[in-house]
């Protein structure tokens, strides 16, 4: 490419998918300069552990590191860490509303943020979890905590909930919908989900509706619209998420949901404006439709498609990879591949073998679009080809039921 050691690229958001687009970068064989921004302290890290492993000590900060110093030299990549984006035109990302950081070409990758209740206290009884802080401080407070209330039965609180069990905690939580999950899963798999922390001793309560919340020296307290009322040490706030694109106002892409991407990952309307990871809504070839994925392999699948295309390598590559996530709470495994969100059908079924097997498929206009199984990695391996595919419905049931020997 011409030119291209004059380049600068500048990567903003220094979590997985700002980390592996700097990767993927390199290994493409790009020689112009690489800078990445991060606006927290640590070396890029990961975050599926925060959840887990860090909040119960068997992780720490050090092991959850991505790439360490030494790693970043050899990458040859300027890391500018405890740093923050406050602003950017067509020339130049702008740094704690002081620095001028110019660019040949921006990557905008700085993911999401916590969302809070609007009625949330500050206080220390009070968290939300994102970053490794985060979670150093969660697992602090619940190592000295006799209960923990989880607002918002989602992925992140699920994870601490059944943590929190395992520690010994008396565990409550607080779901606006009917069941947990069910935006994500649907109601069938939702309800699963609840029995199974259920079955482990936390106490849910759904249809819930938040009227006032106040903290105190010794915990906090939660009132409910039809007046009940949830005492607890610790608070987790899990309420889901907002995306950091503030900063992107002089390049028009402040407001909505996420950055908009053509299927390639560049920024539409914009030539050497690329996004991410959390934070950008792609096309995709698969399911025809712009989309926000906030799991880990979407980020790694996303950096290095990305990676080649900023570099404008012929031919383009497209964004066509199936959303595959994963949660690991108390003995098992909930993973899934595709957009239950299509769905306007969908069945569960136990598998064969030990208790708590089951195989979730979802249906729209008699196509899968998204399966799911708890404690079954080989069945829902062999279903992702047919989710990538949009296979039809009788196909799909016959493959289901030939893998798990149940009826088609």
């Amino acid at each position: 490419m011409a030119n291209e050691a004059s380049r600068h690229v500048v990567i903003v958001g220094a979590s997985l998918a700002g980390l592996r687009t700097a990767e993927e970068l390199r290994a493409a064989g790009f020689e112009g300069a690489i800078t990445l921004v991060g606006k927290e302290t640590h070396l890029p890290y990961d975050r599926p552990p925060l959840s887990k492993q860090v909040l119960t000590g068997a992780r720490s900060a050090a092991d959850v590191t991505l790439r360490g110093q030494a790693d970043l030299d050899q990458l040859d990549v300027q890391l500018l860490l405890g740093r923050t984006a406050t602003s950017v035109d067509h020339e130049c990302v702008v740094l704690d509303n002081v620095d001028a950081v110019p660019y040949s070409d921006l990557v905008v990758a700085t993911g999401v943020a916590a969302r809070g209740l609007a009625n949330q206290p500050s206080s220390d009884n009070v968290h939300v979890l994102r970053t490794l802080d985060d979670s150093i401080r969660l697992r602090d407070h619940l190592s000295r905590a006799g209960s923990l209330l989880v607002v918002g039965a989602g992925f992140i609180g699920a994870e601490v909930a059944a943590v929190a069990r395992q520690q010994g905690l008396d565990v409550t939580m607080v779901e606006a919908l009917a069941a947990p999950f069910a935006r994500a899963l649907g109601t069938q798999v939702g309800a699963r989900c609840r029995q199974l922390h259920e079955d482990h001793g936390v106490r849910i309560v759904t249809d819930a509706r938040v009227s006032s919340f106040v903290s105190s020296a010794s915990g906090a307290t939660l009132r409910l619209a039809d007046g009940t009322a949830l005492e607890a040490d610790c608070v987790l706030v899990g309420v889901g998420t907002t995306t950091n694109q503030h900063w992107l106002s002089g390049v028009g892409l402040a407001g909505g949901s996420g950055v908009p991407c053509d299927t390639t990952g560049r920024v539409e309307g914009h030539r050497n404006v690329f996004a991410v990871g959390d934070v950008a809504s792609w096309q995709n070839k698969t399911f025809g439709s712009p989309h926000r994925v906030e799991h880990w392999t979407n980020a790694v699948e996303q950096a290095h498609v990305l990676a080649h295309n900023l570099l404008d390598a012929p031919p383009p590559r497209s964004n066509h990879e199936v959303p595959y996530f994963w949660s690991d709470q108390y003995r098992t495994k909930l993973q899934l591949v595709g957009r239950p969100d299509l769905a306007d059908t969908a069945d569960l079924v136990e598998l064969p073998g030990r208790p708590g097997r089951l195989l979730g498929m979802y249906f729209r206009s008699s196509r899968l679009v998204a399966a799911v199984t708890f404690n079954a990695p080989a069945v829902l391996a062999r279903l992702r080809p047919l989710v990538a595919t949009m296979t039809n419905e009788e196909a799909a049931r016959a493959t289901a039921a030939e893998l798990v020997g149940i009826a088609a």
